[in-house]
């Protein structure tokens, strides 16, 4: 079995289009959350979302080719872009058909979906683009960004909720760990702040309404949350065999070293009380690892900022670790960039392995009152400088998709 190694990170979020602000934004505590803007929002109980902002496409697309890419496969293609960049690979020296891509959309083209069938209805058939099914379909992020590199190794599209992209770098880690592919580009994307996302999400009462504190809203392990913000973005790593890095003197980030997929098989959106199909996947990632639960030293958690998600997250942890589970630092990612769905495992790892790199753990926003219960180290509110060797990013999907994945630091 081979090594898995990370050569590059890229990301698109609401505090930065790179993976250096959005860390630095991180660390300093920085939201991304205000009102949205992408439409008008009255009759909506749900007004506020985490926002992409003054993204420069036209860095990277011109007019004609940005109708071939719905706004999730912009962010993946950015993102990749990145990654790509920084992992220094040079195309023409590599073997094409073993480098391959696993970039997934938990919802897809969404904004393609309802625009074109505003338009169907005022215009009928002419109103439908012919790009309308290349747009929408969650497959075409990854197929987009193989057709940019020339990638002719593996490429589908994994859809699991919000587990997505944590699942797309674990089978990519485990294609690699397994020598069916030297490199993958792998992670999550998603444009999902919609009118209809919102009013379903809100309507199920998974969406905070706290809309005259958008900043404060995303709240997780605090007694007063009321549920999520969505997000937007993308999140990417490339990633190769240690044997074929070295070959080529690549500057290596991080290692991964283990992965879990379970299911809780209990509800189509609850999580299985105390995170027990969570637990499990924590169990599968450390004994492929092979690692002691002291050797973990920060949790990427899922801390999505629902009653109930909070509680059985916290519950996990403490019966996967047990007594470590206090030594832990425990940090959400969403407090301060909203729940980006399918892209949120993908970008939460680039912050694994950026926490890896800077050797700092951002906080958790908006902790004023701990939850009953909730009684870790959330690193409330301040950055902590400290020793990260190895970090832990859970992910927990509507329809019970559970996963989590296990960073190093190399050496």
């Amino acid at each position: 079995m081979e090594r898995v190694v990370i050569t590059g990170i890229g990301s698109v979020s609401a505090l930065g289009h790179d993976s250096n602000t959005m860390f630095q934004n991180l660390l300093s505590g920085v939201s991304g959350v205000g009102p949205i803007s992408h439409f008008d929002t009255e009759g909506h109980d749900t007004k506020i979302a985490a926002e992409v902002k003054d993204l420069p496409v036209e860095k990277y697309f011109d007019v004609k080719s940005l109708k071939k890419f719905d706004r999730f496969s912009q962010f993946a293609w950015i993102a990749a872009e990145e990654a790509m960049k920084q992992s220094g690979l040079q195309l023409e020296q590599l073997d094409l058909h073993r480098a391959g891509v696993l970039i997934g959309s938990g919802i897809g083209g969404i904004m393609t979906l309802e625009a074109t069938m505003e338009q169907y209805r005022l215009r009928g058939t002419k109103g439908v683009s012919p790009f309308f099914i290349s747009n929408l379909i969650s497959n075409e992020a990854g197929g987009n960004v193989a057709i940019r590199y020339g990638f002719k190794g593996m490429n589908f599209g994994i859809v699991s909720a919000c587990s997505t992209g944590t699942h797309c770098i674990g089978e990519s880690f485990k294609a690699i760990r397994y020598k069916e592919q030297d490199i993958m580009i792998a992670g999550g994307t998603e444009a999902s702040i919609t009118p209809l996302t919102v009013a379903g999400f809100s309507n199920m009462k998974a969406m905070s309404r706290n809309n005259q504190n958008p900043k404060n809203a995303s709240r997780p392990f605090d007694r007063d949350r009321d549920g999520f913000v969505i997000g937007e973005g993308s999140g990417v790593l490339v990633m190769e065999s240690l044997t074929h890095a070295k070959k080529r003197g690549a500057n290596i980030l991080a290692e991964v070293i283990g992965y879990g997929a379970t299911c809780d098989a209990h509800h189509i959106t609850a999580i299985a009380p105390g995170g027990e199909g969570m637990a499990r996947a924590i169990q599968l990632a450390l004994s492929q690892a092979g690692t002691g639960l002291d050797s973990v030293d920060y949790i990427n958690a899922h801390g999505t900022s629902t009653p109930i998600g909070d509680k059985y997250e916290t519950e996990c942890i403490k019966s996967v670790f047990k007594e470590h589970a206090y030594r832990l630092s425990v940090s959400s990612t969403k407090s301060m960039i909203g729940h980006l769905l399918g892209a949120a495992g993908g970008v939460e790892s680039v912050v694994c392995v950026k926490s890896l790199l800077e050797q700092c753990v951002h906080p958790t926003m908006n902790l004023d009152n701990p939850d009953e219960g909730c009684d870790l180290d959330y690193v409330a509110k301040e950055a902590r400088q400290k020793k990260v060797t190895v970090v832990l990013k859970n992910s927990m999907g509507f329809g019970g998709h559970n996963a989590a994945l296990l960073f190093r630091a190399f050496s």
